[in-house]
């Protein structure tokens, strides 16, 4: 099986989704922003406040180039798509996961999470600017796309299985 990518604004649910899809296809998962913080040998937060944004991005790229082509299901950071190249990486693929949320969804998902340096100054009008430049970027890049707003994990995983046997 190839590798199935999730990808989707921080908060679409990649992580968990990503855990419940790998346990039930029996394949290894990857979280890039884990691998990151591996290979950094830094949270996400310091490697943002110590070493900025960019720095992050070179990690996330590398990070995504590193992980296995087949059997796994990679959940990758919401920013990932801002880079022209990851773009064009996952583009080519038939198993690309766009998981899309509502914004004020995710809003209250996130609204206790202290561990997202981009919605760390509490501008909501920002974030929401970030979230729609993304959208596109993430269509672009995706096979499928998915509304996780109001269902459940087991829903999304089982909706992921079935449209990608089509």
């Amino acid at each position: 099986m190839e590798a199935i990518y999730l990808i989707g604004f921080m908060g679409s649910g990649k992580t968990t989704v990503s855990q419940e899809l790998a346990k039930k296809l029996e394949v290894a998962v990857y979280d890039t922003d884990q691998e990151i913080v591996k290979l950094a040998g830094k949270t996400i937060n310091e490697i943002f406040s110590i070493d900025g944004e960019e720095k992050f991005r070179e990690l996330e790229s590398k990070v995504l180039y590193s992980l296995p082509l087949k059997d796994a299901v990679v959940s990758t950071g919401g920013g990932i798509i801002g880079s022209e190249k990851n773009r064009a990486f996952l583009s080519g693929k038939m198993n690309v996961v766009f998981l899309n949320a509502e914004f004020s969804i995710i809003m209250e998902r996130l609204k206790d999470d202290d561990t997202r340096p981009l919605l760390s100054t509490n501008n909501i009008e920002a974030a929401e600017t970030l979230y729609n430049s993304r959208i596109p970027f993430y269509r672009e890049a995706a096979f499928i796309e998915i509304d996780t707003s109001c269902k459940s994990v087991s829903i999304i995983v089982n909706e992921i299985i079935q449209r990608m046997k089509k």
